[in-house]
């Protein structure tokens, strides 16, 4: 008689077990807006390589957390309820890779994306979706992480999202950015164990875009997660647009290098989205 077998969780399977059992215990909300993208698309076209959304959507997004202190700020439960309050963004993009042959969720951390040039932080990316898993740290910290055993795996999880908010910020991050829109699919409520997630969905025929922040409920009210992104909307119509226009004004020259990712070799260009999340 046929029957099923059982199969070792992989390191990223790990990873992501108990990154979902701590996001369990936030009490996170998402708010959503539509935002009108169109004018952006027409001067993203204009420009070879394209800039991905996801880096776009990053530096705007850290751009609003520099004005927005509470969007860098977490809630730690011990040794007593307070918060702490980051001095600069990092963000955490999720990006899917093939480990072992098997896909898997690994965590890229940017810091102050919003003081990047769009093309630097998009080769960055790049970088990270692309260079080998063994060059990356941040993907190796995960791994090496997830090869101890559960109860110090969890207890090292316990302390930087209940006790330490310096460690949380600098091994975890500030914020989420969390996609799978090139899929033609889109999260409602991805889970994070991060203070907000941003996730946006399939851009539709007019420019209209769905773009949500999940937040944790404890450390901001819905209010807050409105103004900010309506801030979102205002930052990717002026700064960004700005940025992209000069983008497309400057034709780039046959053999020019391409900018260096986080100390990683030029990267051939891809125009897949790179990030991914927990469903």
């Amino acid at each position: 008689m046929a029957s099923g077998r059982s199969i070792p969780l992989s390191l990223p399977r790990r990873f992501i077990g108990d990154l979902v059992h701590f996001a369990h215990q936030m009490p996170t909300v998402p708010v959503q807006k539509i935002i009108n993208v169109a004018s952006l698309e027409r001067l993203r076209a204009q420009i070879d390589p394209r800039p991905s959304w996801c880096a776009i959507f990053t530096k705007a997004y850290a751009q609003v957390a520099a004005e927005f202190p509470e969007l860098r700020r977490a809630y730690m439960s011990f040794p007593w309820a307070r918060l702490y309050e980051h001095y600069e963004s990092i963000a955490s993009v999720a990006v899917e890779r093939m480990y072992e042959g098997e896909n898997g969720v690994f965590f890229a951390h940017i810091r102050s994306p919003e003081k990047r040039l769009l093309m630097t932080l998009d080769s960055a990316l790049r970088g990270y979706k692309e260079a080998p898993i063994e060059r990356i740290v941040d993907f190796q910290i995960e791994l090496r992480i997830s090869k101890l055993p559960t109860p110090i795996r969890r207890i090292a999880w316990w302390y930087a999202t209940c006790a330490s908010g310096y460690r949380k910020a600098i091994a975890m991050g500030t914020f989420g950015i969390s996609v799978y829109s090139s899929l033609g699919a889109e999260s409602l409520h991805p889970l994070t164990p991060l203070t907000t997630a941003l996730n946006y969905g399939v851009i539709q025929e007019n420019g209209d875009l769905a773009v949500r922040v999940i937040y944790d409920h404890r450390v901001m009210d819905g209010a807050t997660v409105a103004r900010a992104l309506a801030r979102l909307e205002h930052v990717l119509n002026h700064q960004i647009a700005a940025e992209l226009r000069d983008l497309a004004s400057v034709t780039p020259l046959a053999g020019d290098p391409a900018p260096l990712a986080n100390g990683l070799a030029p990267l051939a260009n891809d125009a897949t989205p790179v990030v991914t999340w927990v469903r």
